[in-house]
């Protein structure tokens, strides 16, 4: 991959840990000046000043996604600084609370529609009227599993990650005339906040490769789409989860076992 991304800019939205640390890590050492987002100016603080102790180019970008006039910072910071974006990775999104169907409300549906789905919808248009100047561009999404299965108490995450799908093949066909490729990645179960030895290995019973991913193994997929070597794939979806989803067989650990739900007395009561 050395090479591809010199001098590339890249912005990567929600890129204060995990996934979206990964990934501005590794396009940094790559030769890309990164914009690091995130909502958190401590995390965004440490992301930056990793990159610049391994000589990398990086700035910061503190802001929320769900917010138009945040999201228009983040961009005019990268063209100040850079003068141009080549890369978007749409990354910033937000899982919990979990809640079951029957305890959730109004408020906790639209601020996870809002930060997960509206965010890539911002970020991107913003990005895309700057790549559309040059001919060229990327915008990479973050999908889940979610989109087109289903996790217990995620009604609100897995639609926002149907709806990112569905926005990243609109995005492709809207975009593809003006040099603009669009596609996603779909992680599987990513360690992001590190389990230990006994809770990894339960995990990794029910994946193929053995053992959930580490933010890591999204970095690659996502160099790989902003590199000249996928210039011919736009609207796809890609996943990254050991084989995870390929296979037909029930899942071992649930994050929120039915035993968990509402009792019925307590749904009727609550009408």
């Amino acid at each position: 991959m050395s090479g591809n991304h010199k001098d590339q800019v890249v912005v990567v939205t929600g890129a204060g840990k995990g996934i979206g640390r990964a990934i501005a890590e590794r396009f940094a050492t790559e030769g890309a000046r990164v914009v690091v987002n995130d909502i958190e100016e401590d995390r965004v603080n440490e992301v930056v000043a990793s990159i610049k102790d391994v000589n990398g180019n990086a700035i910061g970008a503190v802001a929320d996604v769900s917010d138009s006039s945040q999201v228009k910072k983040i961009f005019d910071s990268a063209l100040d600084a850079f003068g141009t974006v080549d890369v978007l990775v749409n990354n910033a999104g937000i899982v919990s609370p979990m809640l079951h169907f029957f305890d959730a409300d109004e408020t906790w549906w639209r601020r996870i529609i809002d930060v997960n789905l509206t965010g890539h919808f911002l970020c991107s248009q913003q990005a895309a009227r700057i790549m559309a100047k040059n001919q060229n561009g990327v915008i990479i999404n973050m999908s889940s599993g979610g989109a087109t299965r289903a996790h217990r108490s995620f009604t609100a995450y897995d639609a926002s990650k149907g709806g990112i799908e569905a926005l990243t093949r609109a995005m492709a066909l809207d975009l593809g005339p003006y040099g603009i490729r669009v596609c996603a990645l779909m992680p599987g179960s990513i360690d992001t906040e590190g389990m230990d030895e006994e809770a990894r290995k339960l995990r990794g019973e029910n994946i193929p490769l053995e053992r959930p991913g580490d933010p890591e193994d999204m970095a690659g997929p996502a160099l790989f789409l902003a590199s000249e070597d996928a210039k011919y794939i736009t609207g796809d979806i890609i996943k990254v989860d050991g084989g995870m989803l390929s296979q037909q067989r029930s899942a071992t650990v649930d994050i929120v076992p039915p035993s968990t739900f509402p009792s019925l007395k307590d749904v009727l009561e609550g009408d």
